[in-house]
């Protein structure tokens, strides 16, 4: 066998139309660059959002890769197809008798010089790609891909190893297709079918038959085989794949040379390869196809609902400590994965508030989801502290009472009672119910929605609020956790301290781009004016004397802290720029207020909470409060008074707000501030605007490992509001766990 195996190479090596095939084979690397700069021509001319959305080259192998197929393959069918045209066959057969040996001859050979090849090829392509898109390749794109891909991405080298060999393997299938077809034209129209016409058939399928049939094309093996990449195949299951084509077509080309009529072997051939083909362990494994799921998914019954998205609810136990005793229903949603690629998992999404539904989050923004959609279902849920849920007064909870900064004792005793008092109206209605609302029961929760997904880890969205049961599931149940994003979440790792010494700077500095803002916009009604005495002047008057609301009874009066309170909102968030909205409102009340009138500040809080003061929610409280949001005592409250002091000359006060709601709660603190086990922990990834930023970052950089994007704007909830930028490096964690380096920021409009 030794002598044949060396007698085929003689005839490979001797053969110059196979040196001129190599040599064509360099078309596929210019094929690769010449589309890359036709990708640049295209970038280019695209304004920042449209890059976003373009799509990636990938590792650059694409456009090349089935010119190299077909070239290679062509090498393999000319190395039998050739003697029959010439009649070398007869003279070949009665050297070698035993036909299969002869066949089996040419593959070592064949083997060697198309690895060797492929590799070459593969790197080629690669390099040129990148060369042409130069700086350009390492543009972030909305899905999280770059533009492309350089050997250091995770999976890229392994790409493109996997791509070299592949052309090898297209090699022996060539070789296999011409023992079956004895004919050189014949089997390049085979080959041409296999590497052209094929894929662009799949293409056209609706889908998901388009990505179920282009996962088993050849072309797409190397990047599932490296993990990477669209394709619905584990690359266990892509490996065995690229093995058995070459396989089949081999013992396709053996069957068909052992036996005579050309009818009977190209039966027997064809019959062997679809035996074979049908034999390959397809196996994408458990993470290639959803997991099985307790949860009885169905159409959602909301009219506002996208059509694809789904609705199921789940039981869990009100009080977790009796996780048998009595149960509640709470709302799931899910936008299931798009079948366009091989699923990841489940991102859950945390909602906000407290009280905010996920449900509706997910219908307001499924659009924003898209791209993520294409490797996990995105599911979340109507936590059980959700306003409407139905178990306790939506109206009720969406009462309260008016928060005042006491001077002393007595009145500190007078706003505790008005807390409990509030709080007991709401609770008498299901007082058990009432006393677990906190996140920690919400993180279990959380979690007997994973158990019931059937998912062995959870990758998470966790916005504002949602922070703070994210860093409880993160305590309770770490090695769950597959990827975190904190996006402008709520810190409760920081003591009140802490919290004062980090979010009186923010506002300040917000402000002062309220009042530079005022001094550069006509719009504004203190244009031309000094904004910050005006202001000053407005809060230290108001304490003095409140300010009274036109044709309102006198307790409706804004005194400074009122102005503080109701102000704060629309400070931090102007509205859509250049116009600014809120920031345009803001102005005129400040005018109106200073002349004597606080109806602009009271028009829009009632227009947003149907009082004449901000109320401080029931709703929200009854998890703050359990969740330690309040202080320890009159002590610890006075001295936070005096920190503001010190810290804000323009909103002394402001950050004291919901942590007097506490004072005097009914319910005690069930999920107390506690340190993460950090070492458990998967790197999390922070995001947050110039107002949210530095919590979500304090709380992020705490797991080693982790990193954050900054992004230098207004805002909040960078995800559901649909920042394109943040969405990006967020889908590209996710995906693939890769963080961005540390100083990442995003801009609006770039």
């Amino acid at each position: 066998m030794i002598d044949v195996i060396a007698s085929e190479w003689l005839k490979l090596r001797s053969l110059r139309s196979n040196l001129y095939l190599l040599a064509v084979s360099l078309l596929a690397v210019l094929l690769s660059a010449g589309v890359a700069y036709l990708i640049t021509r295209g970038f280019d001319g695209q304004s920042p959002e449209e890059r976003l959305r373009f799509p990636s080259n990938g590792d650059g192998l694409g456009n090349g890769l089935p010119v190299a197929y077909f070239v290679l393959g062509a090498l393999g069918a000319l190395a039998i197809t050739s003697e029959y045209s010439t009649g070398m066959i007869r003279t070949s057969l009665a050297a070698v008798p035993r036909r299969q040996a002869f066949l089996l001859a040419k593959v070592p050979g064949l083997a060697a010089v198309s690895l060797v090849a492929g590799q070459v090829l593969g790197f080629a392509m690669h390099f040129a790609g990148q060369a042409v898109l130069g700086e350009r390749a390492g543009q972030l794109l909305l899905d999280g891909r770059t533009l492309g891909t350089p050997l250091a991405e995770p999976g890229v080298l392994i790409g493109v190893i996997a791509a070299g060999v592949s052309m090898a393997a297209v090699t022996l299938i060539g070789l296999g297709l011409g023992a079956v077809i004895r004919s050189t034209p014949g089997s390049l129209i085979a080959l041409i079918m296999i590497l052209f016409v094929l894929p662009v058939v799949a293409r056209t399928l609706p889908a998901p038959l388009r990505a179920q049939l282009g996962s088993f094309m050849i072309e797409n093996l190397p990047s599932q085989i490296a993990g990477v990449g669209g394709g619905l195949l584990s690359p266990p299951a892509a490996g065995a794949l690229l093995a058995a084509y070459p396989v089949a077509a081999l013992t396709a080309g053996a069957v068909a040379i052992a036996l005579k009529g050309r009818r009977v072997n190209v039966l027997a051939a064809g019959v062997a390869v679809i035996i074979l083909a049908g034999a390959v362990p397809a196996v994408a494994d458990g993470s290639a196809v959803p997991a099985p799921s307790t949860l009885a998914w169905k159409a959602c019954p909301d009219k506002d609902a996208p059509p694809e998205m789904r609705c199921a609810a789940i039981q869990v136990p009100v009080d977790w400590t009796e996780p048998s005793g009595r149960k509640i229903a709470l709302p799931l949603g899910m936008l299931p994965a798009t079948g366009t690629e091989r699923r990841i998992g489940t991102v859950f999404s945390i909602p906000g508030g407290p009280g905010h539904s996920g449900v509706k989050d997910l219908k307001k923004s499924a659009g924003g989801f898209m791209d993520l959609r294409r490797r996990f279902d995105v599911v979340s849920f109507a936590p059980r502290n959700t306003f409407d849920l139905g178990v306790l007064s939506a109206q009720c909870l969406a009462s309260g009472p008016w928060i005042f900064l006491p001077d002393d004792r007595v009145q500190h005793a007078a706003l505790a009672e008005a807390n409990r008092a509030s709080a007991q109206r709401c609770r008498k209605a299901d007082p058990e119910f009432f006393g677990h609302l906190d996140s920690a029961s919400v993180a279990r929760d959380v979690e007997a929605v994973r158990v019931a997904l059937g998912e062995e880890k959870l990758s998470f969205i966790a916005t504002s609020y949602g922070g703070v049961p994210a860093v409880a599931y993160a305590r309770l149940f770490p090695s769950r956790i597959r990827a975190m994003v904190m996006d402008g979440a709520v810190n409760q790792l920081l003591d009140r301290a802490d919290n004062d010494r980090m979010s009186y700077p923010t506002v300040e500095r917000q402000f002062g781009r309220f009042a530079a803002w005022c001094g550069a916009t006509t719009s504004c009604a203190l244009h031309g004016e000094d904004v910050g005495a005006i202001w000053r002047r407005l809060v230290t008057g108001a304490d003095r004397s409140p300010v009274p609301v036109r044709g309102e009874p006198p307790e409706a009066a804004y005194t400074g802290f009122d102005l503080k309170v109701a102000a704060a909102p629309s400070l931090i968030s102007p509205g859509p720029e250049p116009e600014s909205p809120r920031w345009v409102q803001l102005a005129e009340a400040v005018r109106r207020a200073a002349e004597g009138d606080a109806s602009g500040f009271a028009d829009y809080v009632k227009q947003a909470t149907e009082s004449l003061k901000a109320p401080s929610f029931v709703g929200m409280n009854m998890t703050h409060c359990p969740d330690g949001m309040g202080y320890g005592s009159y002590e610890e409250y006075q001295e936070g008074r005096r920190r503001g002091g010190r810290l804000s000359p323009n909103f002394a006060g402001n950050e004291q707000w919901h942590p007097l709601a506490c004072v005097g709660w009914p319910t005690p603190v069930t999920n107390p501030r506690a340190p993460l086990p950090v070492e458990d922990l998967p790197p999390f990834l922070g995001v947050g605007t110039w107002v949210d930023y530095a919590g979500s970052a304090d709380l992020v950089l705490r797991v080693p490992g982790s990193s954050t994007v900054r992004y230098e704007g207004h805002g909040h909830g960078l995800y559901l509001s649909g920042d394109t930028c943040a969405i990006a490096h967020v889908n590209r964690y996710l995906t693939s766990l890769r963080l961005p380096p540390a100083g990442t920021a995003c801009r609006p409009g770039r």
